[in-house]
């Protein structure tokens, strides 16, 4: 019998985020400038991954960090009191030097499944900020230049007669399996690699419930009535800032008519079916499989099955 996993991929970071402390300057400058504090480098949105012994992140000491102070950072959390950071190098010359046959930038998607849950939630965290800060370097109220405050969770808006202050923005989505009895409705895009199937997915839209999201895209998507929603699980989901929010809808009717516009096939998988392409999804020779552990759609298909 399939068990479900205990964390969620890129969920149980272990950091304090110090929500309070990172709003004292003078708190936030000791931690910056303190020897204990460690710091994570991003190249294009490439954390350094250190690949002797096993694949982890790169921390800098503060003594190696410290030109880099002027390069745009943020305050991750603390860990036993230490000060994590994430710097973003992009605008540093020769930083491509840091990166030999032990240290390399790798993309977050492909290194993730490599290293442990809780460095690969951290990377989650700092991925996806420093996403939001590139994206958001002007005030959005006035078109001004904006700053980073508040260690990175804030930006402010330059012009005086302005002064906006904006925040990181996370988009929720709704991704669920329809059921039918011991059915599953799975779906897939035409760029999905050859036998992948997955859960359908949708972005929530303003003035929805999570339940109302979920109706809407199996009825968009699939031509699917149903009737009670249940939540199962959630998930960060860095690329670039989304939550992803897993859920189980009980059809009306086993009905199903897939648009192709968003769909390239949607059809109903028994369970054993699912259960069988759950364990294949590591497998690329697999004639149908669901996707990798990494994602929601193989975790909360993985739980629904455990628990009934």
């Amino acid at each position: 019998m399939l068990k479900p996993y205990d964390t969620i991929p890129f969920s149980g970071s272990p950091l304090d985020r110090a929500g309070n402390q990172r709003r004292d300057a003078a708190w936030l400058d000791a931690q910056r400038n303190a020897s204990t504090s460690r710091f994570l480098l991003l190249r294009e949105l490439k954390p350094l991954i250190a690949l002797e012994g096993g694949a982890h992140l790169a921390w800098f000491p503060q003594r190696f960090a410290a030109p880099l102070a002027e390069c745009p950072n943020l305050l991750l959390g603390l860990e036993d009191g230490v000060a994590h950071f994430a710097v973003d190098v992009d605008d540093i010359p020769g930083i491509d030097a840091l990166a030999d046959d032990n240290n390399k930038f790798i993309d977050v998607r492909s290194i993730a499944p490599q290293l442990s849950l809780a460095e690969a939630a951290i990377l989650a965290q700092a991925r996806s900020m420093t996403d939001w800060h590139k994206r958001h370097r002007f005030c959005a109220q006035c078109g001004a230049a904006s700053q980073a405050e508040d260690a990175g969770y804030s930006r402010r808006c330059t012009n005086d007669a302005c002064r906006a202050q904006h925040f990181p923005r996370t988009d929720p989505v709704v991704i669920m399996l329809g059921v039918y009895g011991d059915q599953i409705l799975l779906g897939r895009q035409p760029q999905f690699l050859p036998g992948v199937y997955s859960a359908l997915a949708g972005f929530m839209e303003p003035g929805e419930t999570i339940e109302e999201a979920v109706r809407r895209e199996l009825a968009e998507e699939a031509g699917l009535a149903t009737s009670d929603v249940r939540y199962i699980a959630s998930q960060p989901w860095p690329f670039p800032s989304s939550l992803m929010i897993g859920c189980v809808a009980t059809a009306t009717s086993d009905t199903v008519t897939v648009d192709r516009h968003e769909l390239e096939d949607a059809r109903w998988f028994h369970r054993d079916e699912v259960a069988a392409m759950l364990r294949a999804s590591t497998d690329t020779s697999a004639p149908l499989r669901l996707p990798p552990p990494l994602s929601l759609a193989h975790q909360i298909a993985r739980r629904y099955l455990s628990e009934s």
